[in-house]
């Protein structure tokens, strides 16, 4: 409280806060336990004068609210005596007086042992995630917080989850409002059995010191609100006195949490009338009270209200018997206000502030308690004009109207208890009147019906497209459909027909007024339309529900012939205008006449709009004679429909004459019973039997037709509606069998209007020049004889040959069209930016006689249309897409997918992924060797790798130089970024960034060089050797050069550069020979997984012809040899030859090479081949793969003897000795791991294992097979690799094999087998090895690098050398079944930066990250969060699940895009941004869908709606 001690109750006013009595002071405990004591008393009026008095002093009145609201200086003047302690230490006073001296936590949980109540109660406020259940619910309103709809039993029941509006409670265990089957288990209907009596000394202090404390809250509203001169407080001043009141509002709301107990007791001193008039009426001493009195009558009459005593200033009399003058009614409704209660002041101080939110919830609290929401409900309705009176003036108009929605929602959802008001407090009367009060003062002069005309213009373009039409569609939606839908509910039965007919009558009556006001008589105005004809809408509806429900005769509620006709021409010229606007005949109105056209007929309005005016045309059409205006409208659709479907024919059967036609399918019924009616039977209904014949009853001879399709019977109709217009029977002839140029070039006018003869041989010549079908029949049924013959029913099997014969002939017509524009826009575009005739393209390229003569490969341009071979000066190139990928880095060593969090338990480490230990790897070896051996050592690209794909298509590199020249000068570009040299393949439309330069030289299919040679591989290492030695020289500047380097710069520019930069030195050449050929590792591991993770399928690329690897090769190779590698460092010299082995050398002044036995052996596969003049030989490859192979098996051997444990290495290590003598000792894997071991175990190694902890790991010895199968999964990844690079440097078909077959088969074709080796013994992998030297003298200079490290680093030894290679394929987090689950436990998530609830929160679907959508407090550097973790965690590729929205979003480098939802509701419907609420499931289709976009890099080819984001999401 502002004062913790106020002037005694004299009303002497000290300048400082007194304190109570000194006595009372000294303990508050004390004082309320001698307080309570005495009220407990039979005789307890001494101690109610004495609690009085203390509360008197508490809570005085005389808190200097005025200067707090002045200013924050004179709010804290008081020091540390200043308001803020005051109220605190008021409100520790009145905490010990309610728990009467003991401790108020024990009290708390006492009053709520005693909750009788059962109901939930619980107030939200806007954008609370609830729950609605329309099988439990009895009133549409009703809603669940989450907690009650999960603990009750709502399985299969129509429900949905909702996101509130305006605020809401939940009503469980409110039978009033929903059935007692759907309550939760903390809410069943106790009996009152159960329920504990409340102790009667409890509740005794807080029925004595509730109303003090209620009415001197009130006093503070009135004190702190200043009425000024002008409009009202401002909204400053009102949000700091109720800053100021927040611990007192909160002190309320937290009484009623304590339960129904507590909420009885303030129910009682909130609608309590005696202790209201006691402490307000201001007519006693007090002058504290008559001044806050005085201003309670000064708000009233500043808001517009009278208090109804005139005689007494402070009376209490009862007002007057009711006044019988409806407008003094009306007015005592709007202007008179009288409060009784503090329930009643406390919500006319609620709504002078506007519904502050806290007030708003504690009376929302209260509801629980039956009593008071009688009460409540009662007070609101009383102050309902008030309320609109306050919301009129209100700046924060649709803030407070959502917080009187939460109120009103919550009280009138209650049927029974509306029921109540609306008898008692005339609840109907005071909506109407304040309804009628509020639209007086906003109204303007205007009508509903034909509101809104719109114009057709007809020589210029409408100047201003006003978007304000919307405003009269809902206006008559909510004015009109809805209160005319309310009244069609209660004609239901007979007995009300006759409030119908009266209905139908003044509705007649208004419709005859209006016409009278637009003067019309028989024409409508020329080129106008207004959608808007509630009144028709009323008078079809009522007469619909005449007819059907009330058994009223259609003909006695219908007026006159004229009348009819009246009725019907505004709707039917609405349907004409329909069809004008999708004609583009209104196009000069703009785009707002289209949004009013599909506006009508939208899902939304149709049923008030478009419907009635349809039933209403049935029903007149019905009820007249032929109407010429009816048959002019429908030949007059036919016709321009024609018209307008003549440019949107597709390769379908006839698609847009069928469309024209389909336009009037639906009225071919009436249309035909037109043509049949005769004068004296305009009155007969023709009905359709079920046979497939219209017939005309009682006519003779009867006109009848077969129901074809709807091209033929729409042209079988026409042509018999000229025979009936003529007078004569097969009088049209077709014009075009005399002069067949007809049909070409129509002489016709294109608007001639004539009688309907003309109309219709118009119509007809126009089908027949669109179609040669139309054509056809149109001849086929004029050569029928009188009386008309029903036509000859194609058969299928005809049809089917006539339509493709059809389809073969346009195809043939559009191709040549085609063909012969393309071959003219070439034409142009050589001569413009080609010179065509330049005599070095007719210079046949020269063929050395030192080589055989070979094809060179020819490629095709598709923008210039030549085709040749790619050259120095004119260099073709492939159409490539560059782009950033951390799909590899996402491999994990299980099978089964990470599971999406779902509680805080489960979470998600990256520490096992490929990318991680790939990192630490690095890490481990740049710590102890020589950082440039260590980039040799490794390949990067896991994270933030370089993928390059295809589309396949090819062009010159100077036509794509124009063509992006031509991109840059077009403004209508969407979705990619010209100045990024993004563009699509002019071609295929596919997405591409860059062009990928085709080295000049013969087909891989007929490489010479890939013909096997009789070198030993003695030979063919010192060649290899020689050829890496030899300097590599970038070429000439040639164009093929220049787009090389142009080329290889993007490919750097893809990725970022903490993906490419690894070294300790920045900057250094070692960084970009690492990047070069891990972007060869990359795409290679990338293809793999594409196949699967396996080879066993075989085949060709899985792109087909569309892979660039070869290329990609030439571009990586020519970049790689202008890097040399010292000869004395080259790996290929340890892997070939023996050296001198020095126990010293490199450890005194430097760090030491890497061992070879820790190198990565693809990437050195890699490297030498890029190192080579290229192209490759293939007997150069081999050599190179059959010298990595002992390499990579001597480490299978070395990782497996540290997994092994110390007896089975011993076991080994003996069992292998004693065959090292035999002659194939060096192709046996026991010999060889005997002698691997025998060698580690030199050093110390295996010394610092722990032999228990190894035998914890491995508990099973291992046997032969499994030793063979481990070494062959160890082996099995490399062998893929060179697999993939041999196919695609040499064009050999990969092998199918069976899974357990892969590595025999993949030696075999990497030539690694021997040619005698007998298949039929078991598979050893072994006999794969070729030792270019010695064995066991190789093994022990490579085991000696090793033996020297780990005499100084055992255990990174030891973890260097144990590589895992088995990598599964990478996945996305797998989701739970249910969307629920992850909306329940992530909508209300802290963000772990911000640590805020998000608005919208986003979680990763790649690692499981959450983080916030478009949240500024999370940006960092200009980039939101989504933006920054898709780079950190995608290399720029995103894939974030909305949350809130259910749906997916992508995020690519600089664009992103909606990619859908992968939860679906039970009719297989996306619930985007979950409108509808409904449960959603997982489509595991979809999930796989978006899984296999996102491992094979095709989301810029398949999503095609891409923006820019900006950084901002």
């Amino acid at each position: 409280m502002a004062a913790a001690a106020a002037a005694a109750v004299g009303g002497q006013q000290p300048s400082q806060p007194e304190l109570p009595a000194p006595g009372l002071a000294l303990d508050k405990a004390a004082t309320a336990a001698h307080l309570k004591a005495a009220l407990s008393r039979p005789d307890n009026r001494a101690g109610a004068e004495e609690l009085q008095a203390l509360l008197e002093r508490v809570l005085s009145a005389e808190r200097p609210l005025a200067a707090a609201a002045g200013g924050e200086d004179a709010a804290a003047a008081g020091g540390g005596g200043g308001p803020g302690a005051a109220e605190e230490e008021a409100l520790e006073w009145c905490k010990c007086l309610l728990a009467g001296g003991g401790g108020y936590d024990e009290f708390c949980a006492a009053v709520r042992a005693y909750d009788p109540a059962a109901l939930c109660g619980l107030v939200w406020t806007a954008n609370f995630v609830a729950y609605r259940c329309r099988t439990c619910g009895i009133s549409p309103c009703m809603s669940l917080c989450a907690e009650c709809f999960h603990q009750g039993d709502h399985t299969g029941h129509d429900f949905n989850m909702f996101r509130s509006q305006a605020g809401g409670a939940c009503d469980c265990g409110d039978s009033n409002v929903m059935r007692e089957s759907g309550f939760c288990k903390r809410h069943q209907i106790k009996s009152s059995s159960n329920i504990p009596c409340v102790p009667k000394d409890l509740l005794m202090m807080s029925e004595f010191v509730l109303p003090r404390f209620i009415f001197c809250l009130i006093q503070y509203l009135r004190e702190g609100y200043n009425e000024p001169a002008a409009d009202g407080p401002s909204e400053k001043d009102l949000n700091k006195v109720l800053q100021l009141l927040e611990p007192q509002i909160s002190f309320l709301e937290d009484l009623t949490k304590m339960g129904g107990a507590m909420r009885s007791v303030l129910t009682q001193v909130l609608t309590n009338q005696q202790n209201y008039k006691d402490l307000t009426s201001g007519l006693g001493e007090n002058a504290c009270v008559k001044k806050s009195h005085e201003k309670y009558l000064i708000a009233l009459k500043s808001s517009g209200l009278t208090y109804p005593e005139d005689k007494l200033v402070y009376g209490v009399q009862e007002p007057s018997a009711g006044t019988s003058s409806l407008a003094v009614q009306d007015q005592s409704i709007m202007d008179v206000l009288k409060h009784k209660s503090f329930l009643e002041e406390l919500l006319f101080w609620t709504i002078k502030y506007e519904f502050p939110q806290k007030m708003v919830t504690f009376l929302l609290n209260m509801l629980p308690d039956q009593e008071y929401k009688v009460a409540f409900t009662k007070t609101f309705v009383q102050h309902y004009a008030f309320i609109m009176k306050t919301l009129k003036k209100s700046h924060e108009s649709d803030t407070m109207s959502n917080r009187i929605v939460h109120i009103s929602v919550q009280l009138f959802s209650n049927e029974e208890l509306a029921r109540q008001v609306t008898e008692e407090c005339q609840l109907l009367d005071i909506m109407v009147t304040v309804l009628l009060y509020m639209m007086e003062s906003c109204l303007i002069k205007s009508e509903l019906q034909g509101m809104n005309l719109n114009k057709r213009e007809l020589n210029e373009h409408v100047e201003f497209e006003s978007q304000t039409y919307y405003a009269a569609f809902a206006a008559e939606l909510e004015a009109c459909a809805q209160p005319m839908w309310g009244l069609l509910s209660h004609c239901k039965v007979r007995e009300t027909q006759e409030y119908t007919r009266n209905v139908v009558r003044y509705c007649l009556e208004a419709l005859q007024d209006w016409f009278d006001a637009i003067n019309f008589v028989d024409e409508p105005a020329p080129n106008q339309v207004t959608f808007h004809l509630p009144l028709h809408r009323y008078y079809a509806m009522f007469l619909s529900k005449a007819v059907k429900c009330q058994e009223l005769d259609l003909d006695s509620v219908l007026p006159d012939q004229e009348m009819l006709m009246k009725l019907m021409i505004h709707p039917l010229q609405i349907q004409a205008s329909l069809a004008e606007i999708h004609s583009n005949m209104w196009v000069r109105n703009g785009l707002q006449i289209k949004g009013q056209a599909m506006t009508y007929v939208q899902s939304h309005f149709c049923n008030s709009m478009i419907d009635p005016d349809i039933y209403l045309l049935q029903i007149l059409m019905d009820h007249q004679n032929l109407s010429e205006h009816v048959l002019c409208m429908v030949l007059y659709l036919i016709e321009l429909g024609l018209e307008n479907s003549a440019e949107e024919e597709s390769d379908e059967e006839n698609s847009g004459t069928a469309q024209v036609f389909s336009l009037v399918a639906e009225r071919r019924k009436k249309f035909q019973e037109i043509i049949n009616r005769s004068s004296s039977e305009a009155n007969q209904v023709v009905r359709p039997k079920t046979s497939s014949k219209w017939s005309a009853p009682g006519s003779a001879p009867q006109l009848t037709t077969a129901i074809l399709e709807i091209k033929e019977s729409i042209l079988s109709l026409l042509i018999k509606l000229h025979h009936k217009l003529s007078g004569k029977q097969n009088s049209y002839y077709p014009p075009w069998l005399d002069d067949i140029e007809i049909l070409i070039q129509p002489e016709i006018p294109k608007y001639s209007h004539g009688d309907g003869i003309t109309a219709v041989e118009r119509i007809l010549l126009k089908a027949a020049s669109q179609s040669r079908m139309n054509k056809r029949i149109i001849e086929e049924i004029c050569r029928k004889v009188t009386p008309p013959v029903p036509p000859k029913k194609v058969t299928a099997a005809e049809k089917k040959t006539l339509d493709k014969e059809e389809r073969r002939q346009k195809a043939r017509e559009r191709q040549q069209k085609l063909l012969a524009e393309f071959a003219s826009r070439q034409k142009s575009f050589m001569e413009t930016a080609m010179d065509v005739d330049s005599p070095e393209n007719d210079i046949p390229m020269e063929i050395t006689t030192a080589e055989p003569q070979v094809s060179e490969a020819v490629y095709d341009c598709v923008i210039c249309g030549q085709s040749g071979p790619s050259s120095e000066d004119r260099p073709t190139g492939l159409v490539v897409l560059l782009q950033a990928s951390s799909v590899l880095g996402q491999c994990r060593d299980n099978v089964e997918p990470k599971k999406l969090p779902i509680s805080e338990e489960e979470q998600i480490y990256p520490w096992d992924t490929c990318a991680a230990v790939h990192d630490v790897r690095l890490s481990l070896l740049q710590r102890y060797f020589k950082d440039s051996s260590c980039l040799l050592a490794v390949s990067i690209g896991w994270e933030g790798g370089v993928y390059v794909q295809t589309c396949g298509h090819t062009l010159h590199i100077d036509c794509h130089k124009s063509y992006m020249e031509s991109l840059r000068n077009d403004q209508v570009l969407q979705g990619f970024s010209v100045d990024k040299g993004e563009f699509t393949c002019p071609l295929c439309r596919q997405f591409a960034n860059s062009v990928l330069p085709c080295y000049p030289g013969s087909n891989v299919e007929n490489n010479p060089w890939q013909r096997p040679s009789n070198k030993s591989i003695q030979d063919l290492i010192k060649e290899v050797e020689e050829l890496q030695g030899r300097p590599g020289a970038f070429p000439s500047e040639t164009n093929l050069s220049k787009e090389m380097e142009s080329v290889m710069k993007d490919i750097k520019n893809t990725t970022q550069k903490k993906y490419r930069d690894y070294s300790k030195t920045p900057g250094s050449p070692d960084n970009d020979f690492l990047f070069m050929y891990s972007v060869a590792r990359t795409n290679l591991e990338l293809e793999l997984i594409h196949r699967g993770g396996n080879l066993c399928s075989g085949g060709a690329s899985t792109a087909g012809k569309r892979s660039c690897l070869n290329q990609l090769f030439h571009v990586l190779a020519l970049h790689m040899r202008l890097y040399s590698i010292d000869s004395e460092y080259n790996p290929w010299r340890k892997l070939t030859q023996l050296e001198e082995m020095n126990p010293q050398l490199g450890y005194e002044e430097q760090q030491p090479e890497v061992p070879i036995l820790y190198h990565d052996v693809t990437s050195l596969l890699l490297i030498q081949i890029l190192m080579m003049p290229q192209p490759l030989r293939k007997d150069h490859f081999t050599c190179i793969v059959k010298v990595l192979f002992t390499l990579l098996y001597t480490q299978a051997l070395a990782a497996l003897s540290v997994k092994c444990s110390e007896e089975d290495r011993s076991a080994w290590k003996h069992a292998g000795a004693l065959k090292k003598s035999t002659c194939d000792a060096e192709k046996s894997y026991e010999v060889l791991l005997s002698f691997v071991i025998s060698e580690l175990f030199k050093g110390k190694l295996y010394h610092e294992e722990g032999t228990q902890e190894c035998a914890m790991v491995n508990p099973i010895s291992w046997s032969p097979e499994s030793m063979e199968k481990c070494l062959q999964d160890f082996c099995l990844p490399f062998l893929r690799i060179t697999s993939l690079l041999q196919h695609h440097l040499f064009g050999e078909d990969l092998p199918s094999c069976q899974e357990e077959e892969e590595f025999s088969v993949l030696a075999s074709c990497l030539g690694l087998l021997p040619t005698f080796y007998q298949t039929e013994h078991p598979f050893i992998s072994a006999s794969c090895l070729d030792w270019p030297v010695p064995a066991f003298d190789i093994i022990t200079q490579w085991c000696f690098e090793i033996k020297s490290f780990t005499e100084r680093h055992a255990e990174q030894g030891k973890a260097l050398l144990i590589q895992e290679s088995k990598w599964k394929l990478p996945h996305l987090l797998q989701l739970p079944e249910n969307y629920n689950t992850i909306f329940q436990y992530y909508h209300r998530k802290t963000c772990s930066v911000c640590t805020k609830v998000p608005k919208d929160p986003a979680v990763c679907l790649v690692c499981g990250t959450f983080v916030c959508l478009k949240g500024l407090c999370c940006k960092q550097q200009s980039y939101c969060e989504c933006v920054l973790h898709s780079q950190n965690c995608g290399a720029g590729t995103g894939i974030f699940l909305l949350i809130n929205a259910s749906v997916i979003i992508i995020i690519r480098g600089h664009r992103f895009c909606l990619w859908g939802s992968v939860y679906l509701d039970a009719h297989g419907e996306e619930d985007r941004d979950l409108r509808r609420g409904k449960p959603l499931y997982i489509c595991k289709e979809r999930y796989k869908v978006l899984e296999q976009q996102w491992i094979s890099h095709t989301f810029d080819h398949i999503n095609k709606r891409w923006g820019p984001h900006y950084n901002g999401l």
